[in-house]
């Protein structure tokens, strides 16, 4: 039977664009259809042994009832004759007792005196025992004449007006108990082995028809990937396919989000390399006596802008890790020291909830902290508070400086990138710019606003909390 999923290998792209084979853990469905056929085989076997032994004890216990019918019935008409033999009142009433070797035989045994058996056993008489109960029928397997297998049933009586423990025995061959033994097998075997077969192919067909939508959802995967189209169909899929094929399709989009981003950052970095290196190129054309300047100035743009880039580049990377965490007060000691080196005049305080952790990578978040304290500190007049609060299920990060501030209606402008509001300071204006995009990378926010107490700028850096 042919399986529709796989024949336990899988063709994978190599890096040639060749297909090579690939050895999967073999197929699904025909792990199930295995499952499926060593199970009904197993239950099978118990079910039919465990059958056979009940219908062939039926049999043989109905035969033995039979003989025992016989058997009280010879007892109930023996009588003791005149000389003290004894006789039956009335003939019973089968047939095969008068006819020799018919296989029904009787006999009736005592100490002393001559067998009274019947006509069927001709000259061959049965052999009775000394230890034949008295209570109740006792039955047993033995051979009659050369080769003839024989069940009898045996009972030691004392009759009235006689003081002779008198044996009644019945016996009958047991061939036609062995034929109805074997024919009740023959049966037996066969239904259940009809069963089996059928049982497997159903399941068989349940796992293939089952499994289908899962060829329907790799043809999809190869259509996409030939370009045909974009993403798999979740309309002709059934319900618990449907979960795995969302998924997929998220995924796609996320990776499609994930190229585009990838893209549109690459143009942005050769844009902004692209004025730089006109303007070196152009110095060098011209042979500018301050070429070496231009160089420099023109270099540390485009390491800036290089620098912005691969920031975000690596939080991306990053963003999928759900063990992402990072100490906000250790992060915030770190810069504090490297500011303090290049800000001596200023001052820096902290304060706030010290316990605190954020869902970021501890290097954006010293890249973050680094560029919204150097700002506070570079355009401010000398002071910068820092205050760290539990926000649910985020992390406020309030940064305030003394300095001018910036109007509101230069907010949203101050986030793209090259726009810096004060040139007389060296800088390329890409803090914020890089700030904002990591935070958003993490799924935070960076807002912009006037602080009460201090008179200057005020920075709310939210990002998500660690547990």
């Amino acid at each position: 039977m042919t399986d529709p999923m796989a024949d336990g290998e899988n063709l994978i792209q190599s890096p040639v664009g060749k297909r090579r084979p690939h050895r999967g853990t073999g197929s699904l469905s025909r792990r199930m259809i295995v499952i499926a056929a060593g199970w009904i085989t197993l239950l099978l076997i118990a079910g039919g042994a465990a059958l056979d032994r009940f219908l062939t004890d039926s049999v043989s216990d109905n035969f033995d009832d039979q003989m025992q019918y016989v058997l009280t019935a010879m007892i109930a008409s023996a009588e003791i004759d005149p000389v003290g033999e004894v006789r039956l009142n009335r003939p019973l009433g089968d047939q095969r007792f008068l006819e020799p070797n018919s296989g029904l035989y009787y006999q009736i045994s005592g100490e002393g005196f001559e067998d009274f058996p019947s006509r069927s056993l001709w000259d061959d008489p049965l052999k009775p025992r000394t230890d034949v109960p008295s209570d109740k029928p006792r039955f047993r397997n033995a051979i009659k004449g050369a080769n003839e297998p024989v069940r009898i049933a045996e009972r030691a009586i004392i009759l009235p007006d006689s003081d002779t423990k008198w044996v009644f025995m019945v016996a009958q061959s047991t061939d036609g108990l062995d034929l109805q033994i074997r024919q009740l097998r023959t049966v037996l075997f066969t239904s259940f082995g009809a069963l089996a077969i059928g049982l497997i192919v159903l399941a068989a067909l349940q796992t293939l028809y089952g499994l289908w939508p899962l060829r329907d959802v790799r043809r999809e995967i190869a259509a996409m990937r030939s370009g045909q189209k974009h993403r798999i169909d979740e309309n002709s899929l059934p319900d618990e396919v449907m979960p795995m094929v969302t998924e997929l399709n998220a995924l796609l989009d996320h990776n499609e989000k994930q190229a585009e981003e990838a893209r549109r950052h690459a143009g942005n970095l050769a844009h902004a390399l692209k004025t730089p290196l006109t303007v070196i190129m152009n110095s060098a054309t011209a042979q500018a006596p301050d070429l070496s300047e231009t160089v420099i100035r023109e270099a540390t743009t485009m390491r800036r802008q290089v620098d912005h880039h691969l920031a975000r580049a690596r939080a991306v990377g990053r963003r999928g890790h759900s063990h992402s965490r990072a100490e906000v007060w250790q992060s915030l000691e770190s810069v504090e020291r490297a500011v303090g080196r290049l800000y001596r005049h200023v001052r820096l305080d902290m304060a706030g909830n010290k316990e605190l952790a954020v869902r970021v990578e501890r290097q954006d978040l010293d890249e973050m902290l680094g560029n919204l304290i150097e700002n506070a500190a570079k355009y401010g007049g000398g002071s910068v508070f820092v205050t760290v609060e539990d926000a649910g299920e985020m992390v406020l990060i309030l940064i305030e400086d003394d300095g001018h501030g910036i109007p509101e209606s230069e907010r949203a402008r101050i986030f793209d990138r090259g726009v810096r509001l004060d040139t007389s300071k060296p800088g390329t204006g890409l803090g914020m710019a890089i700030v904002r995009d990591v935070a958003e990378i993490y799924n935070g926010m960076i807002e912009l606003d006037e602080s009460e107490d201090m008179g200057g700028l005020l920075v709310r850096l939210s990002l998500p909390k660690a547990s």
